[in-house]
């Protein structure tokens, strides 16, 4: 299935909108070609509309809001939910800023998701109405470990039915759920936390593998996942003496690039609860 996921986004090359924040738009970018999907940022709201009617895929991420910038995600996501195309919610920053918080439960009420995702933190803001986390990272207070597991992916599985959404959530160990199922993922190198913007290209990503596979999003979805934590691991195995972040990144992308759905169905580590 997973194979079958990554060789649909190849075939049928997925056209992704992109409403995401500009510390990583370009790699956003450049993962969406690396994987098979097309991309198209534009987030004016004068031309929103249009954009999103062609895609295949909305992706809404919450990174660096402006007063132009949110506008264009309301009409963007009512367009796609119109549309019947697939919308993503990437909830950036969710409970560092009142602004953050407003305009993601706001989003949440107004656009119907299909998958939203995030780190712990931001997920848990979204459940609570409110929150704190680290800035745009994930408070060490509610990294999933082996000791909370269970109770974190109840957890989620019933935010999946409050939102009707699958929900992932990923960290040290990933969680892709809906209301009846969780993949538990176990991929990626601790060093992909040292790059900006890994899951703002995941949520990208994510967008065009679940537009590609509709009638599959659950999986679809964890498939991204598992996509992004290999190349992780495969990047980390390729860097040389001397590398450092900024080539990491790119060992990531290119491992994106050439990876094929036998060596995604080979490198997947994950279980089903």
């Amino acid at each position: 299935m997973m194979k079958e996921c990554l060789e649909n986004v190849r075939s049928r090359a997925p056209l992704v909108h992109n409403i995401t924040n500009y510390v990583t738009v370009n790699d956003v970018a450049n993962v969406l070609l690396a994987c098979g999907g097309s991309p198209i940022m534009s987030d004016d709201a004068d031309e929103v509309e249009d954009i999103t009617s062609i895609c295949g895929g909305l992706n809404i991420n919450i990174g660096t809001l402006n007063k132009n910038t949110i506008p264009s995600m309301f009409l963007a996501g009512r367009k796609a939910n119109a549309l019947g195309h697939i919308v993503l919610l990437d909830p950036v920053g969710a409970g560092a800023s009142k602004l953050r918080t407003e305009i993601a439960l706001k989003l949440l009420e107004e656009v119907k998701f299909d998958v939203i995702r995030g780190n712990i933190s931001e997920i848990k803001t979204l459940a609570l109405g409110s929150g704190h986390t680290k800035g745009v990272d994930a408070d060490a207070a509610d990294a999933v470990n082996e000791e909370n597991l269970d109770k974190t992916i109840a957890y989620i599985k019933e935010l999946s039915a409050w939102t009707d959404s699958i929900v992932a959530v990923t960290g040290a160990i990933d969680l892709v759920c809906d209301l009846e199922k969780c993949y538990v993922i176990r991929n990626g190198r601790p060093e992909m936390g040292k790059i900006t913007g890994t899951g703002c290209q995941l949520s990208g990503m994510m967008t065009a593998f679940v537009a590609a596979n509709p009638d599959n999003k659950l999986e679809a979805a964890a498939a991204a996942v598992m996509t992004m934590g290999l190349a992780g691991e495969i990047g980390y195995r390729n860097m040389q003496p001397g590398d450092g972040n900024a080539t990491y990144r790119n060992r990531i992308i290119d491992a994106i690039y050439n990876m094929d759905g036998d060596a995604l169905e080979a490198g997947a580590k994950y279980e089903i609860r």
